[in-house]
C-alpha cells in the first residue's frame, strides 16, 4: 500500500454519530459528559452512526494508516492522532491460510486499531483525566496513543500482567495501577473510577469507538485481495472487540455493494477460559460467566464478557462457529510460527493453534488468521 501524507476527506455530516445501547434502545449525545455505559441497564454502547462506502480505486495514494478509510470512520476533520498504525502484511501460512501480522502495529498489538480512534476522541473531547483498564496490550496501545495526543493517562492492569507490557505502558508516561486478582477485578477497579466528574473512560470494551477501528482490519483484507474477502475471517475472542469490528466491517462492505457476501466469522477461545464457546454450543443467547482460570491465552482469557450477546449474534448471523485450543495446542503454535520466522505472543497464536487443530472447520474455505501480539511482550511460553 503507498504511504503518503494525503488524508481524505468525507462528505459533510458523514461523522454524525450517537450512543445507544443495544439492549434497551437510551440514547446519549457524544459528548465528555456522556456516561461510559448505558445509564438504564449498565451495558455497553454501540454508536449510530452511517458509514460511507470507500472506493477501492480511490485509496491509491491515500495516509498509509487506518485513517485511510476515512468514510468509514465515525471522526471527520483536521488530521488526526496518529502513529502510522495500520497496513499490516498479509502472508500466506498454507495454501489456503494466510495470516495478518498486526503484531507488527507501533505499539506490537492489533489494539492499536482502536486505541487510536478512541485517543482521537478523547483529545476532542478534552477531559480531565482518562483512565483505561487491560490485560496488557490495551493498556500499552492507549497509553502510546493517549501521549501522543498530549493526554495523560492512568492504565489499570491485574498484578499478574507481564512485567513487558506494565514496562511499556509505563514508557509511555502513564500511571499504571496494579489491582490485586483477575481481569474482572481490574474492571471493576477502573469502572469504580469512571465515575468521578471529569473523567473519560477509554473502555476498548464499553466504547463503540474502538470496534470502528478494530473494523479496519476487515478493511485492509478487503484492499490487499483487489476487492474481495476470505470464506473464513478467524479471530481470537474474549472482550470481542476484534470480531465485532470484523461484524460492522462485513456488513457495511456488503451494504454498499462491495462484497457479493459477508464472510464466516471463526471465533477462538481458550479451552481454559471459553463461556461464549459453551454459550454457542448450547444454543444460548446469554453467556453464564465461568470461573477464572489460568492460561497462556491471557488476552482473551475473560470470564463474563459484556458483550457476549452480540457476539454470538454476530457468529450466527455470518455461519461461523467457535473452537476452542488447549495450552498444549497454543505452545505447539507459537513453536511452530516461530520456525517459520514468526515470533508471537501465546495469545496471538490461538487462531493459528485452531486452525492447524481443526482444519475441517473451514470447511474447505480460504481463510485470514490474525497474529495479534509480538512475542516480544510474552516471550516462549514455558512447557
Amino acid at each position: 500500500m503507498t504511504r503518503t501524507n494525503t488524508h481524505p476527506s468525507r462528505p459533510p455530516g458523514a461523522s454524525a454519530a450517537t450512543y445507544r445501547c443495544p439492549q434497551d434502545g437510551t440514547r446519549a449525545p457524544v459528548e465528555a459528559a456522556a456516561p461510559w455505559c448505558c445509564p438504564a441497564c449498565g451495558g455497553p454502547w454501540d454508536l449510530d452512526f452511517a458509514a460511507g462506502a470507500v472506493e477501492l480505486k480511490s485509496l491509491a495514494g491515500r495516509v498509509g494508516s487506518l485513517w485511510r478509510y476515512a468514510e468509514a470512520l465515525p471522526l471527520d476533520g483536521p488530521p488526526p492522532v496518529t502513529l502510522g498504525e495500520g497496513c499490516t502484511p498479509l502472508v500466506p501460512l498454507t495454501d489456503t491460510v494466510s495470516a495478518k501480522l498486526d503484531f507488527l502495529m507501533p505499539t506490537l498489538s492489533f489494539k492499536d486499531r482502536g486505541a487510536v480512534v478512541l485517543a482521537e476522541l478523547a483529545r476532542r473531547l478534552a477531559p480531565e483525566r482518562v483512565i483505561a483498564d487491560s490485560s496488557g496490550n490495551a493498556g500499552t496501545a492507549f497509553a502510546a496513543y493517549l501521549a501522543r495526543a498530549g493526554l495523560p493517562c492512568t492504565v489499570y492492569v491485574p498484578e499478574a500482567t507481564s512485567p513487558k507490557k506494565v514496562e511499556q505502558i509505563g514508557a509511555h508516561g502513564a500511571r499504571v495501577e496494579r489491582v490485586p486478582g483477575d481481569r474482572e477485578a481490574t474492571a471493576r477497579a477502573a469502572r469504580a473510577a469512571a465515575d468521578a466528574p471529569g473523567t473519560f473512560y477509554a473502555s476498548h470494551v464499553f466504547n463503540p469507538y474502538f470496534l470502528h477501528g478494530t473494523k479496519t482490519y476487515v478493511y485492509e483484507l478487503w484492499e490487499e485481495l483487489g476487492g474481495r474477502l476470505p470464506g473464513a475471517i478467524v479471530v481470537p475472542v474474549g472482550n470481542g472487540t476484534l470480531l465485532l469490528g470484523a461484524a460492522l466491517a462485513t456488513a457495511e462492505l456488503y451494504a454498499h455493494g462491495l462484497i457479493p457476501e459477508r464472510p464466516a466469522l471463526v471465533a477462538v477461545q481458550a479451552e481454559a477460559v471459553s463461556p461464549l464457546a459453551a454459550a454457542f454450543r448450547a444454543g444460548a443467547d446469554e453467556v453464564a460467566e465461568v470461573p477464572a482460570a489460568e492460561t497462556l491465552a491471557e488476552g482473551i482469557a475473560i470470564p463474563s464478557p459484556p458483550r457476549g450477546r452480540q457476539i454470538l449474534r454476530a457468529v450466527r448471523e455470518s455461519g461461523g462457529t467457535f473452537l476452542t485450543v488447549t495450552e498444549d495446542q497454543i505452545r505447539a503454535a507459537q513453536r511452530d510460527l516461530a520456525g517459520r520466522g514468526l515470533f508471537v505472543e501465546s495469545t496471538g497464536v490461538a487462531c493459528w493453534a485452531a486452525v492447524t487443530a481443526s482444519p475441517s472447520s473451514l470447511g474447505g474455505r480460504d481463510a485470514v488468521v490474525p497474529l495479534c501480539g509480538a512475542g516480544l511482550k510474552t516471550g516462549m511460553a514455558a512447557g
